[in-house]
């Protein structure tokens, strides 16, 4: 039997229900920023009470509840989970090969210059990896890289954590952008090209953001042609690729074409004088080759082999014919227990039924590609097959706990939305902030990821309150989706999990509130620049963000 949300359904009261179903966010943030839960053991636990909550306050259908939460959960894993278990099976796989020594000795050999060097690693080297992997190995690895150097680990951590933002929404190829168009079904090039807007003005800012944080503004001014070119070259990449190739190959590429023409750079022209942190001896400009050519190509050579393949991945006829003539996929159109049974009552609109479905395009997708690059790299790297096996599943154990988190945050995401629980929400941030929202559209997205450490998750929690508000007070909804993105960046860097894995990278293992007092006031600047930009883009140039016109129905 059909039914039909009530958005208002305790008292016909819009404002009450939106207090009682907002409980498990409430109780999430709890969990996570006071109890200090496990992400996992929070994820499960804020899904069912969110079951309990909404069949209670909507009088939902226990099987249609439950129906619902299990999509969510299944696409959670497939194809999300899966893009992310073969990037991190990647990454392990050229750590195992012993080829990560190669990559670092290559890029700390360019110069002694602790600014530069931050540049090259903290900022290209960091952005690369999260375009691979993400996961907090972009973090990890850069700041442990930067101690290896000779860092001191606090700044060490700081800068990795300020560097790492503009790829954030594109990795690990395309996660977090994937999510927000899975939850909102907006056209993917639309919020591609949306989101790479905003990361292409953030990515001419962070390079000289890092380099005032690291060393103050007057030595930062003393390197200000080597970050112009770090920034200018990631920016116009980063445009070309969102506007042309889609959301799985934007970090990669232009963190890769960043790191070249910053090394290049770096061959003609030097600073005045090297910069050390206090205290730290002089050393000489040149450094000692560790590593032959060829092994510093060898080492290179499967990210090369990635853009690769996933660029090839990307090409709309490729897909085509995987798809439509030799039916390599996975359809479920009628999703059992779900499927014609929700009808949404949006204001000013007729009751329309909230379709379900289950469509995962297992080898076209990024997930599958990179799962390819990996047998591909197991040769090039001379790794055995039981050796790559064994990476495999220690990778899968490695990953466990954060695919029950994401699969369970995704579960509920897609609960809120079928209970009308997104719609509560939307239409009281609506009714009660007007043409005001924009501003909050990026703070909801940074507290999202405070929360949940992940962009991704911020997208499937928020990501329809978003768009059903946008709707309601007649705003271009690709605004405020991509400005959730937008500010969940700004808030990787003030989230318990980030800041974790920094510590536990640097050894600060304890001093999480030192990094946090650090990272906060610089999360607060960038997250005013980018509601300044969303304010901009809602009120002086809405022509610059692009419309779906498609995604305008529930």
């Amino acid at each position: 039997m059909p039914w039909h949300h009530n958005y208002a359904a305790l008292g016909n009261s819009l404002g009450l229900t939106a207090l009682v179903v907002s409980i498990p966010i409430f109780f999430l943030f709890w969990a996570l920023a006071v109890k200090r839960m496990k992400g996992h053991v929070a994820g499960v636990l804020t899904l069912l009470l969110t079951l309990v909550i909404v069949i209670l306050t909507y009088s939902m259908p226990f099987g249609i509840a439950v129906s619902a939460a299990a999509l969510g959960m299944v696409t959670g894993l497939f194809p999300i989970g899966w893009i992310i278990l073969t990037a991190v099976f990647f990454y392990n796989l050229t750590v195992e090969a012993g080829q990560f020594e190669v990559l670092k000795s290559s890029i700390a050999a360019l110069s002694t210059d602790r600014r530069l060097q931050a540049l090259l690693i903290a900022f290209c080297f960091s952005a690369f990896m999260e375009g691979v992997s993400g996961q907090g190995a972009p973090v990890a690895v850069a700041a442990a890289m930067l101690i290896g150097l000779g860092f001191p680990a606090l700044p060490a951590a700081v800068i990795c954590l300020v560097a790492n933002t503009p790829p954030v929404p594109f990795g690990p190829v395309g996660v977090p952008t994937n999510m927000m168009v899975t939850v909102t079904k907006i056209n993917a090039s639309v919020m591609t090209e949306a989101i790479g807007n905003d990361m292409t003005i953030i990515a001419l800012i962070i390079p000289v953001f890092l380099l005032v944080v690291m060393a103050g503004w007057k030595k930062a001014i003393e390197v200000m042609p080597a970050a112009m070119a770090a920034g200018i070259s990631y920016a116009i990449t980063n445009m070309i690729v969102t506007h042309r190739l889609g959301m799985e190959l934007p970090a990669i590429i232009s963190s890769f074409v960043s790191m070249m023409v910053l090394t290049v750079f770096l061959k003609f022209w030097k600073p005045a004088s090297i910069w050390r942190f206090p205290g730290e001896p002089e050393v000489r400009q040149e450094l000692e080759k560790k590593y032959t050519t060829a092994q510093v190509v060898k080492a290179w050579s499967p990210f090369v082999i990635l853009m690769a393949i996933m660029g090839l991945w990307g090409i709309p006829s490729f897909k085509n014919w995987i798809i439509n003539e030799l039916h390599w996929i996975v359809i479920i159109p009628q999703w059992p227990g779900l499927h014609g049974l929700v009808y949404t009552t949006v204001p000013g609109a007729k009751p329309a039924m909230y379709g379900a479905g289950y469509r995962w395009e297992f080898f076209t997708a990024p997930g599958t590609a990179m799962f390819i690059l990996s047998l591909v790299a197991m040769v090039i790297l001379g790794i055995s097959p039981s050796r790559g096996a064994k990476v495999f599943v220690a990778t899968c154990k490695q990953l466990r706990f954060a695919l029950i988190t994401l699969s369970s945050v995704i579960g509920i995401g897609f609960l809120a939305n079928y209970s009308g629980m997104s719609y509560t929400l939307g239409l009281t941030c609506a009714t009660y902030t007007g043409m005001l929202f924009p501003i909050f559209s990026p703070v909801i997205g940074w507290l999202g990821v405070f929360l949940t450490g992940s962009v991704t998750s911020s997208a499937a929690l928020f990501g329809k309150l978003q768009q059903v508000t946008a709707m309601q007070i007649n705003i271009n909804p690709v605004l405020t989706t991509s400005a959730n993105l937008f500010g969940g960046v700004m808030g990787k860097l003030i989230s318990p999990q980030s800041i974790a894995v920094a510590c536990a990278a640097t050894g600060l293992v304890g001093r999480e509130p030192d990094i946090f007092r650090k990272t906060l006031k610089y999360s607060v600047m960038l997250l005013g620049i980018a509601i300044a930009v969303v304010l901009l883009q809602a009120y002086v140039v809405p022509g610059v963000v692009p419309r779906d016109t498609m995604a305008l129905t529930p």
